[in-house]
């Protein structure tokens, strides 16, 4: 779920095959995705027997992102141990988006299927007792038996943190950039206004990034600055893979002077990564809730 990806790279090796047959983790078939406004399309369902709803909090600095990947310690694989440990069971467990290698979450959304009767309380006190101390369910419900949480998301909300202060902040450290150099909120938030509606975003993503479409609808993006902490909350129907985290630093290379106030137009028109900023570092970067 992945972000690793910042939210929706595919798995490396869960491509569906060619007569459209979902991949062993559950990944439907090419048509299968969300449509680019977010609304989700019929799909074969990723889980047998019960369905069950878990919200998930995570510190991602020592994980190697969301996605299982031998001999790497990743969230996906913490919470499969834990459930077979805690049931006995081989679960599947479905998050809304791969956060990539340090990337955290707040409100990271799964499902999974479960033959256990253990009630939702139940499974939450009893996972949350052997999970290790940087991740924790918040949250667990009974789902329809449709419910997928990555395919029947309708959006995502990301929060970027930069600590902007000459100082570096043991505090804040592991979950912002430290940005020294004194930044230009005006020129900033005049940057980031251009950014929220529907765009070809393909100037805002990794070069790796698999996606067939780069149309996405940015459905806000809010620039808030309190003391030297500053946040970019974003929200949109989807994201492919790095793009937050290059727009972040394309906004914070306008605010330091660094790329001229037209730098988003130039992306757009052009679609070359080169005009835009750095890629903003993994760990300031936060899952803060999905949207269905």
């Amino acid at each position: 779920m992945n972000d690793a990806r910042d939210d929706e790279a595919p798995a490396p090796d869960g491509a569906p095959a060619p007569d459209g047959t979902p991949a062993p983790d559950g990944t439907p078939a090419p048509d299968e995705a969300p449509a680019p406004d977010g609304t989700p399309r019929t799909f074969r369902p990723a889980h047998a027997g019960r369905v069950l709803r878990v919200v998930v909090e995570y510190d991602g600095t020592d994980f190697s992102g969301w996605q299982r990947q031998p001999g790497m310690r990743t969230v996906q694989g913490v919470l499969e141990d834990g459930l077979r440990a805690l049931l006995g069971e081989e679960i599947f467990v479905r998050g809304a988006g791969r956060t990539d290698a340090g990337v955290h979450a707040d409100g990271q959304v799964a499902s999974l299927g479960v033959a256990s009767r253990i009630p939702p309380h139940g499974l939450l006190r009893g996972l949350n007792s052997i999970l290790p101390d940087d991740v924790a369910l918040v949250d667990v419900a009974e789902a329809p038996p449709t419910f997928d949480a990555r395919f029947s998301a309708r959006g995502k909300v990301y929060r970027y943190t930069v600590w902007n202060h000459m100082v570096r902040s043991p505090l804040h450290a592991r979950r912002s950039w430290h940005v020294r150099r004194t930044l230009d909120m005006a020129a900033i938030r005049e940057a980031a206004a251009a950014l929220v509606g529907e765009h070809d975003f393909r100037a805002f993503r990794a070069a790796d990034c698999e996606r067939r479409t780069t149309r996405r609808i940015v459905r806000r993006l809010d620039v808030e600055r309190q003391g030297a902490l500053l946040t970019f909350d974003v929200e949109a129907t989807a994201f492919l893979k790095n793009m937050v985290r290059i727009l972040v630093g394309t906004l914070v290379d306008v605010g330091r002077g660094t790329l001229g106030p037209d730098a988003i137009t130039r992306m757009f028109e052009t679609g070359d990564r080169a005009a835009g900023g750095i890629t903003a570092p993994p760990q300031g970067l936060t899952l803060l809730r999905v949207l269905y």
